[in-house]
């Protein structure tokens, strides 16, 4: 049973690892129209309430596409002078509490609330108030869609969480695991240095 929840776990970090790296492509997007959209008006006196639109449809998907990710890679907001404090037990315990009473709820309560609001949208082809600007329900959608990655990505903590507190894992953040590996890699990179190393002085040692 375990075993099949952590990979449930793993597959959950997979998907969100994936859409997290593509994601970090439209920060891109959004610079490049941006800076585009800037030379277009101060140069040739063209512009576009879509062009300025477009940019923020971007940079809301990066924060709600993103905010699973960065869960996943532990990269959101810690009182860190009291969490190094504590140890890594006491940490998974409140983490796994705020998930369950906090994260999880907030999650549901946001993708309820505002699944209507896009589907009204997209039955009804709501467009921008702006002239020239875009169809609304893609950048609606991103509400639910995001919100339901952020709690797969709960999902998976709480597994990862409950994994580490019953003894069958080694950490209980997956960013702990990936820096363990990295470590290991590290560590074997320099012993075949060291064993190379010896065989080279030996090789010269053995030379009249």
């Amino acid at each position: 049973m375990v075993a099949a929840l952590l990979a449930l776990s793993r597959g959950i970090d997979h998907l969100n690892e994936l859409i997290g790296k593509m994601v970090g492509w439209l920060v891109l997007a959004a610079v490049l129209i941006s800076a585009t959209n800037a030379i277009m008006r101060k140069a040739f006196d063209i512009g576009s309430n879509a062009y300025l639109e477009i940019q923020w449809y971007l940079f809301a998907a990066v924060f709600m596409l993103g905010a699973g990710y960065v869960f996943l890679r532990n990269a959101h907001v810690r009182i860190d002078f009291i969490a190094t404090k504590l140890s890594a037990r006491t940490n998974a315990l409140i983490d796994l509490l705020g998930i369950v009473v906090f994260t999880i709820p907030l999650c549901l309560i946001l993708m309820y609330l505002s699944w209507p609001v896009f589907e009204r949208a997209w039955v009804s082809g709501e467009m921008s108030q702006n002239a020239g600007g875009l169809i609304r329900w893609p950048v609606l959608l991103l509400i639910p869609v995001g919100f339901g990655l952020l709690l797969l990505q709960c999902l998976s903590e709480l597994i990862k969480r409950a994994a580490f507190l019953a003894g069958r894992r080694a950490h209980p953040f997956t960013e702990a695991e990936d820096k363990l590996e990295e470590l290991k890699f590290a560590e074997a990179l320099a012993e075949e240095a060291a064993r190379r190393e010896q065989a080279l002085l030996a090789a010269r040692g053995k030379k009249p």
